[in-house]
């Protein structure tokens, strides 16, 4: 290993709309970022085919192209854009502290800053079946996603209020949903049960569970077990959607940064500052309401801002 050790002034940590989005914001600030992509560069949308609801692209455009297109601009503007997993991490406590960011186990570096973007990761099912077909029909995100199935049968799994909210949404543009619940009651808030009763192009099952996604190509149809009577049955539908639940990549600052029960990154107040001075978080690490690919853009350069004034504030305090 070299004696010098590098030192970064601003480090983003994850690749995605909100990673990028910070490192055009801190590259034209002369901010210098360097960005670890992780083990998923480009994030959740790579895994998407379709973007119609991003602002600038009337024509919608393919996941993996638009982010491809973000790195792109991040790199016109000075960004170094590095595959690598951080794997640790030891923040300061201290106004001005270096952090020490450690790479594939093996790399260490130090920041003066650091924007942490690593996103969160849908929860699926887990089927062979299920995974071969996502984005050809399968698919976390009904917001994102929905449009495409309009006047068309789709199903969805899951019993807590986000499934709830994704189903009646679903309903309003879907010829007929169909909501699998393992259990025999929902999880999902009285009001949102009350909801997806009086919907009525929504159908619930209960102790339902996805035995396997059917279609070659694209999703054809769903066979449904009975986890009761073991009883299978098969519907014909064109659209699968995940409604169980996101894990935010956040395990190797557990102990360090501030989070919910559930692991997402908590900020002060409207900013994207963490409990750790020159640490921000951005995207979906700390946003389980929205998770849109608009709204983690927005985060990752609200990230950028709060870092360039963070260090503008270090700079007059030295100066001082």
């Amino acid at each position: 290993m070299s004696e010098t050790m590098e030192r970064i002034k601003c480090l983003i940590i994850g690749s995605g709309p909100a990673g990028y989005t910070a490192a055009i914001y801190a590259a034209r600030a002369d901010m210098k970022p360097v960005m670890y992509t992780g083990m998923e560069p480009g994030g959740q949308l790579t895994t998407t085919t379709e973007v119609d609801n991003f602002p600038g692209y009337p024509e919608g455009i393919d996941g993996p192209t638009m982010m491809v297109q973000l790195q792109q601009q991040a790199e016109r503007f000075g960004t170094q854009v590095r595959i690598g997993m951080v794997t640790n991490v030891e923040f300061s406590d201290e106004i001005g502290g270096t952090h020490k960011i450690t790479v594939d186990n093996s790399t260490k570096l130090e920041a003066e800053t650091v924007i942490i973007s690593t996103g969160a990761t849908a929860k699926y099912l887990g089927l062979p079946s299920e995974q071969r077909l996502r984005g050809g029909g399968v698919s976390a995100c009904a917001v994102c996603d929905g449009f495409f199935y309009k006047n068309q049968d789709v199903a969805i799994v899951g019993a807590g209020d986000t499934a709830a909210e994704e189903a009646t949404y679903l309903a309003n543009i879907c010829n007929k949903v169909t909501m699998l619940v393992r259990k025999d009651y929902m999880k999902a808030s009285k009001a949102m049960q009350h909801r997806v009763n009086n919907t009525k192009n929504l159908e619930v099952r209960y102790n339902s569970e996805v035995d396997e996604v059917l279609g070659d190509q694209v999703v054809e149809g769903l066979r449904i077990v009975n986890n009761e009577t073991g009883e299978k049955e098969e519907i014909a539908i064109t659209g699968l959607f995940i409604a169980i639940g996101h894990k935010p990549n956040t395990e190797i600052f557990k102990g360090q940064l501030d989070m919910d029960e559930t692991g997402y990154l908590i900020t002060k107040g409207k900013t994207t500052k963490t409990n750790k001075p020159g640490v921000f978080a951005s995207g979906d690490v700390q946003d389980k309401e929205y998770r849109q690919a608009i709204t983690a853009a927005g985060t990752g350069c609200m990230a950028a801002l709060d870092a360039e004034r963070y260090l503008a504030t270090i700079e007059t305090e030295v100066e001082a």
